[in-house]
């Protein structure tokens, strides 16, 4: 299938690696001019070099910017006037007790996980409306809808951003500009590939092992019992930025491996 990505521009926010890169390397197969965003220019270089081996696609791009820095990101909008597609990806997470969460660690995560993407959003959302054409995604998580209790401020992060993107999507009306969701469930990205790691050394298990202790414990209400890859995240992405996803607007679109047990 042809999602129709030749000549659109795809900014991915945090997309050095994990479900960021995995969406970015998915874009540029499909022909999209991509840039990646990372924090350290050799995490960047790196991903752009590999991406553009893997792909065959010249046309990818890196800008290195904190986004937890509001003046990076304005340096990063006047490099980057203009995009077809904006991934808000950029996250952090952390198990943690409630009572141990301090406020500046509440603060911390509602600025990177919530503020990047209401400040990109807000620098490229009035130029897709001007052009009638844009996409933006906000890759939130089942923890939006089902707040993990070892780590709360995440989940209320994750939240926040389904009502921003809802809340933008109202102001499409009209227009060929959608604005979306996506709830992937816990995927084996890098930070978590380490955590399982780490676990099964410290349990003395293998990682499969520990990946079936966690969903028989901790996310028994998953379906596939297992991880989501980072490619099946980006395969969902990748279609919803398409022309052919232009009914999808407002949208909480789960891919989570039927944690969720809600029919809605």
């Amino acid at each position: 299938m042809d999602l129709q990505l030749k000549n659109k521009k795809a900014l991915i926010s945090g997309s050095t690696a994990g479900i960021g890169y995995a969406i970015a390397l998915q874009l540029a197969k499909e022909g999209a001019e991509v840039i990646i965003n990372g924090r350290t220019t050799e995490r960047v270089e790196k991903a752009v070099a590999e991406i553009k081996l893997e792909s065959g696609n010249n046309s990818v791009s890196g800008y290195t910017a904190d986004l937890t820095n509001a003046e990076e990101i304005k340096s990063l909008v006047n490099h980057i006037p203009m995009v077809d597609i904006l991934i808000n990806n950029v996250a952090v997470f952390e198990p943690k007790a409630f009572l141990d969460i301090k406020d500046e660690d509440w603060a911390r995560f509602y600025e990177i996980n919530v503020m990047s993407g209401i400040r990109l959003s807000r620098a490229y959302f009035g130029k897709m409306l001007n052009n009638n054409w844009g996409r933006i995604i906000f890759i939130s998580s089942e923890s939006a809808v089902q707040i993990p209790e070892e780590m709360i401020h995440y989940g209320v992060t994750k939240t926040a951003q389904l009502a921003v993107a809802r809340g933008l999507a109202e102001l499409t009306k009209g227009t060929a500009v959608t604005v979306n969701s996506l709830l992937p469930g816990p995927t084996l990205s890098e930070g978590v590939g380490g955590i399982i790691e780490n676990l099964a050394k410290d349990q003395n298990k293998t990682t499969n092992q520990v990946e079936a202790d966690f969903f028989k414990m901790i996310r028994p209400t998953s379906i596939i019992q297992r991880f989501l890859s980072t490619g099946e995240v980006a395969n969902m992405v990748a279609y919803l930025v398409s022309p052919l996803a232009s009914a999808t607007n407002g949208a909480a679109i789960r891919a989570e491996g039927g944690l969720l047990k809600g029919i809605l």
